[in-house]
C-alpha cells in the first residue's frame, strides 16, 4: 500500500508540474482555462440540469486535456528536430485539430442545451 501512496504522490506532483509548466508557457493553454472558467460560471448561473451540467463540464476539462496533448506533441516533434519537415507539421497539424474538433464537441454540446 505504501509503494501505491508513493507512486500517487509522484503522479500528482509530475501532473501538478505539467500543468504549471503549460499554464506558464502556452498562451493556447491559457486561453482555453479562462474560456472554461467563464462556460463553467454559465453552466452554474443557468437553470441547466446535472446531467446537462456534466456534460458542458466535462468536455470543457476534455479541450484542456487535448490541449495538453497538443502541447506535447509540439514539444516532441520539436525535441526531436526544429528543422521544418512534412511530417513534424502533419503532427502538429493533427493535434491542433483534435483541439479543434473537441472545441467543437463543446459547442454543439452548449447549443444543444441552449435551445434544446
Amino acid at each position: 500500500m505504501t509503494d501505491f501512496l508513493h507512486r500517487l504522490k509522484l503522479r500528482c506532483i509530475w501532473s501538478w508540474a505539467g500543468w504549471l509548466d503549460s499554464w506558464r508557457t502556452e498562451h493556447s493553454f491559457r486561453s482555453w482555462v479562462w474560456a472554461n472558467l467563464a462556460s463553467a460560471a454559465l453552466a452554474f448561473t443557468l437553470p441547466l440540469s446535472p446531467g446537462e451540467r456534466a456534460l458542458i463540464l466535462s468536455l470543457g476539462i476534455l479541450v484542456l486535456a487535448m490541449e495538453l496533448m497538443n502541447s506535447a506533441i509540439e514539444r516532441v516533434v520539436d525535441y526531436i528536430s526544429l528543422d521544418q519537415h512534412e511530417l513534424a507539421k502533419q503532427a502538429k497539424d493533427a493535434g491542433s485539430a483534435a483541439v479543434a474538433v473537441t472545441a467543437i464537441a463543446a459547442g454543439v454540446a452548449w447549443v444543444v442545451v441552449l435551445w434544446g
